[in-house]
C-alpha cells in the first residue's frame, strides 16, 4: 500500500522532472519562452535545489536498499553524483575550493547540465515511489 512518503516522493519528482524538461526544451527551441523557469534565477539557487533534491533522493535510496530493492543502489550513485555537482557550485560561491568548482571548464555542456540533473533527479524520485513498497 502506497504511505504518504511514497506520493510526496513521486510529487516531487515530478515537479523535479518538469524543471527540468521545460527549461531544456526552450533551449533546445521548442514551447513558449516561459518554459525557461530559470532565466530569472542565479546559478547558486539552482545549486541549492539540485543539492536538495539529491540530498532527498539520497534519503530515499536508503529507503530502497534497507527495502532489499535492487535499484536503490543504483539510484544512491546517482542521488551522490547529484548531490555533488549541486554542492561544488555552492562551495565556489563561497570562495571555498580551487575555481573549477564552479563547472565552467564544461563549456557548452554546462548550458545544459542542470536541466539534465533535474530531469535524472527526478525520474529516480518517482521511481523511488515504487521501489520504496517492495
Amino acid at each position: 500500500m502506497m504511505e504518504a512518503k511514497d506520493i510526496i516522493s513521486f510529487i516531487v519528482g515530478l515537479l523535479l522532472f518538469a524543471l527540468g524538461l521545460l527549461p531544456l526544451l526552450s533551449k533546445l527551441g521548442i514551447g513558449p519562452s516561459w518554459f525557461n523557469v530559470w532565466s530569472f534565477l542565479p546559478v547558486t539557487i539552482i545549486s541549492w535545489i539540485v543539492a536538495v533534491g539529491a540530498l532527498y533522493l539520497v534519503i530515499d535510496s536508503v529507503i530502497e536498499i534497507t527495502n532489499s530493492s535492487a535499484i536503490g543502489f543504483v539510484s544512491i550513485i546517482i542521488a551522490f553524483v547529484c548531490l555533488l555537482i549541486g554542492v561544488l557550485p555552492i562551495l565556489a560561491g563561497f570562495g571555498i575550493g580551487p575555481s573549477f568548482f564552479a563547472l565552467g571548464f564544461l563549456g557548452p555542456v554546462s548550458v545544459y547540465l542542470f536541466d539534465i540533473i533535474f530531469i535524472v533527479e527526478g525520474i529516480f524520485l518517482m521511481i523511488a515511489m515504487i521501489a520504496m513498497e517492495m
